[in-house]
Parts: C-alpha cells; sequence; structure tokens
C-alpha cells in the first residue's frame, strides 16, 4: 500500500462580464512546507464566474493527481476555495440545479474517490495565487495566446505560506457562521467584556428620544425609524493597531423596479395585493442585471419575499448564472389599512393615526400593519444572519425602501429621523459593507446611473 500523501489545492475562476472572456487557475501546495509544487491555468473563452470556477477545481485535482499517480486512494486533497457555490455543492450540502454545473462537479467528483477529497472556504484575499492564476489566463486570452507557466508571475502575489497558517479544517467546509463567532470571541475578550456581531435592543424599549414630525415623505419611501441600536461595546476605530478581519460582507441593496404604484406613489408594503413589476420596471430590473453582470463582482443573491423583488432578483440570477435565496426579514413594511393609498388619502381618512405614525417609530399604521421599530428589529436580525453566512462574500439583497433605508441608517449610527433625508429611487443601488468587528461602512447610496 502506498503511503499516505497529502497536499492543498487553491483553485479560482473568473468571467469578465459574466458571461464573458473567462479563464481559471489553480495551485498545489505542500502542506507540510507551503511551496507551490504545481501551476495551472488556461483561458476557455466565453462562460460564467461558475463555470470558470468549477473548471479550476477540475484542474487542479487533475494536477494533483498527476503529481501521485501511484498513490492510488492513499493520497488526501484539501480544497480550498472562494466560491461558496461550488465548495457547499461538492461538500454535498447544496443542491445542484443549474444545468450547466450538473456535467462539471460530475467531472470534479470523478477525478478522485469522494472520501480522498475536503473543502474549506476562504476569502478572496487568501486565494490570491490562484486569483492572479486565473487573471494572468484571462490576459492570455485576451491577447490571443494560452497562458505559459515560465511566464506566470503569480506565485509572487501569493500569501506567505507555513505550516500554521493551513490549518486542518475544523467543523463543517465553509462554516462562516462559526468563523463569526470565533472573530467575535476573540474581540470580546480582548476588551473584557462580551460583545455581539450586531446587538439588537429588546423590542418596544428605545433608547433615543423621539423626533419631532418632519415634513411629509413621499409614499412608498416611508421616513420615519426605529430606536436607535448600538454596540454594547465601542468598535475598534482607526486602523493604527487593527487586528486583520479579513474581507468585509459586502451587501449590494438593491431596490425592486417600478410597479404600478410606484409613480402615483401609494403606499405599498407587504400587506397589500402584491404588484407584479410593471413594463418600466422590468426594464430597469433588465438594466440593473447587465450592470452586475458586466461589474462580474456579485457572488450570492438573497430577495424580500414580495412579488416585485423575486421578478428583480430573477432578472439579475438569469444573468449571472446565480440562484437566489429568499429571505423573510427583508420584505417591506406592512402598512395596514394604508395600503395603496396615496399620502393624501391617509392623511383625509386617518389625520390622527399619521401624525402619531410620523411622531413615533413604535406606533403601527391604521389597521394592525407594523411600527418601524418593529420593522427594523426584523431587518437587523436579516442582516446578521446574511452577514454570518457570506462573511467575506459580496451578496446582493433585493428588497425595499424601508428596509435599505434602515441597513444604511443602522450602518452609520444615526438617528431615526436620518431616513427622512435619504432619496432611494425605484432600482437605485447602495452599498454597505460589514466587518468582523461590527463595525460598518457606507460606500454607496440610492447610485442610479445605470437606469441612464
Amino acid at each position: 500500500m502506498s503511503a499516505a500523501r497529502q497536499v492543498v489545492v487553491e483553485a479560482d475562476g473568473g468571467s469578465r462580464g459574466n458571461p464573458g472572456p473567462a479563464g481559471y487557475g489553480a495551485v498545489v501546495i505542500d502542506p507540510a512546507t507551503g511551496e507551490p509544487l504545481a501551476e495551472t491555468a488556461e483561458y476557455i473563452g466565453v462562460a460564467t464566474n461558475n463555470v470558470a470556477e468549477y473548471r479550476g477545481l477540475i484542474a487542479g485535482l487533475t494536477a494533483a493527481k498527476a503529481l501521485f499517480p501511484d498513490a492510488g486512494d492513499a493520497l488526501r486533497v484539501h480544497v480550498r476555495m472562494d466560491s461558496k457555490l461550488v465548495v457547499e455543492q461538492m461538500s454535498g450540502r447544496w443542491k445542484i440545479k443549474h444545468p450547466d454545473m450538473k456535467p462539471l462537479a460530475a467531472r470534479a467528483a470523478a477525478v478522485l474517490p469522494p472520501s480522498s477529497v475536503t473543502y474549506e472556504w476562504i476569502p478572496r484575499a487568501q486565494n490570491k495565487h490562484a486569483d492572479r492564476l486565473a487573471n494572468e489566463a484571462m490576459d492570455a486570452g485576451r491577447d490571443g495566446r494560452q497562458w505559459e507557466a515560465s511566464a506566470s508571475t503569480a506565485v509572487l502575489d501569493a500569501p506567505a505560506r507555513t505550516p500554521s497558517t493551513l490549518p486542518p479544517v475544523q467543523g463543517p467546509p465553509g462554516d462562516q457562521v462559526a468563523g463569526a463567532a470565533k472573530a467575535r470571541a476573540a474581540l470580546a475578550a480582548a476588551r473584557g467584556a462580551a460583545d455581539t456581531l450586531f446587538p439588537v435592543p429588546e423590542p418596544g424599549v428605545p433608547d433615543t428620544a423621539v423626533p419631532a414630525a418632519p415634513t411629509a415623505p413621499a409614499p412608498g419611501q416611508p421616513a420615519a425609524g426605529s430606536s436607535q441600536q448600538q454596540p454594547s461595546a465601542d468598535p475598534q476605530v482607526g486602523w493604527g493597531s487593527a487586528p486583520d478581519l479579513g474581507a468585509p460582507a459586502t451587501l449590494v441593496l438593491l431596490r425592486h423596479g417600478e410597479t404600478a404604484l410606484t409613480p402615483e406613489k401609494r403606499f405599498s408594503g407587504s400587506g397589500g395585493t402584491d404588484p407584479e413589476l410593471s413594463a418600466t420596471g422590468r426594464g430597469q430590473a433588465d438594466r440593473a442585471a447587465g450592470h452586475f453582470a458586466a461589474l462580474g463582482t456579485v457572488q450570492e443573491i438573497v430577495s424580500s419575499p414580495l412579488r416585485r423583488c423575486r421578478e428583480t432578483a430573477a432578472a439579475v440570477a438569469g444573468r449571472l448564472g446565480l440562484d437566489v435565496r429568499i429571505d423573510e426579514g427583508l420584505r417591506e413594511t406592512d402598512f395596514g389599512a394604508w395600503e395603496g393609498l396615496t399620502f393624501g388619502e391617509v392623511r383625509e381618512r386617518y389625520a390622527d393615526d399619521l401624525t402619531a405614525w410620523l411622531a413615533s417609530p413604535d406606533t403601527a399604521p391604521t389597521g394592525g400593519g407594523e411600527s418601524f421599530a418593529e420593522v427594523a428589529e426584523r431587518v437587523a436580525a436579516a442582516r446578521d444572519r446574511i452577514v454570518a453566512r457570506y462573511a467575506g462574500r459580496t451578496v446582493l439583497l433585493v428588497t425595499h425602501v424601508t428596509p435599505i433605508k434602515t441597513l444604511v441608517r443602522l450602518a452609520l449610527g444615526a438617528p431615526p429621523e436620518a431616513l427622512f433625508r435619504m432619496e432611494l429611487s425605484a432600482a437605485s443601488i447602495s452599498t454597505v459593507a460589514y466587518y468582523a468587528d461590527g463595525n460598518a461602512s457606507v460606500r454607496l447610496l440610492n447610485d442610479t446611473s445605470h437606469l441612464r
């Protein structure tokens, strides 16, 4: 029987356009020394990111097998990739739905016995070597040539590898909840106090003063907020002594396209008719899809369950070759008896209720709708789930005015009245990045350049 051999395979793939000119790269590494044993890369023509990532996996496994042709079942390969999709599907935790992915996954599974291969998700920053190989392959294809190992400089971009930087996998591969928990625990210990990533106050207990009622907002873009939420311990400020927390979870917030109610400025929440996108809204969704396809940065898609968001998300997912996950926490406010009415109609019929609603985030609309304090609580919970699940990933959230404004307000640490100061157009894009220590960075608000 051959002596057991262990290697690490780091693989990646990319597409400039998704689909667009694509390539993959993979490197086989000796875990005992951290030295690269083999590199492979190839330009594969027009393909999606996911296809390129799977091709990189297949090439990496094939290269590992070729290095030790006599090892047989004694060869053990630990695969590290920054593709959550590939890691979860090859680990058997996610179903493979896309028809283009099924044959590629089958090819990858056939290279080595399944019991010989383990998988681990890593942040993109830890996958620089394979990423650089993939980009070299795409550059070569752009220039009308194939990648050559002798001309590669990818090893220069690789992070320093030592046995201590390649620990054994602990827990399920790709388990970002565990990773986030470890980060929180380490930071809490350093501060000498318990901490949570994004603590939520007790329901119904606001910790800021209620603002005076401002100028009436446009219906469908409610301008009242929930009680302010602050971490129980101050997050670290400044970069001088900040720990390396890895890549943030980046939430790209896309408001759904227009419905028939949008231009009429009618309240349209989760308690009404659940309208579909209008012709204008479908056009906006298509332009947003083209924008994200050109960027090629979105790795996951999560949507509100309401129809207008699911239709918008489906347009983007179709271009990117991604699945859409639904999160109930991203739905719009339930506006109760105000659903379908204009702001003026609500003022005429429910003047006292409207005044009370504008004055306090804890007041619900007429007829048993949701208060903005309740909305903020469920939106914050959804945020925490998504940030923990997709640590280090770029996630497109297709949602509504209130959830987006709430996420931005909480990221800024702003009081409830800050929602009165935000404009949020149909199919607009905003972006917030969340780091493992609880800090957040608002990077974009109400961008509509992709619609012009």
